[in-house]
């Protein structure tokens, strides 16, 4: 596997931990305590981070609720 498939490979991964992460939030409320981080360049990156997750997990819903495949319960 070249270098770049392992970027692409590990970006995918972190971004699906994060859509698993904004899911835990929604589902139950739970979310990283950020402000605890010291270092302010870090907790604005985990800010963003954490915030990919939320905007991919609401395009997601968004998606399936509009498909013929998936029904709301």
């Amino acid at each position: 596997m070249t270098l770049i498939g392992k970027a692409v490979h590990f970006s995918i991964d972190l971004t699906l931990l994060s859509v698993c992460l904004a899911g835990v939030k929604r589902n139950t409320g739970l979310t990283p305590k950020l402000e605890t981080i010291e270092d302010s360049h870090v907790r604005k990156y985990a800010l963003k981070y954490l915030n990919l997750g939320e905007s991919c997990y609401d395009y997601t819903v968004a998606y399936l609720g509009s498909s013929q495949y998936f029904a709301r319960k």
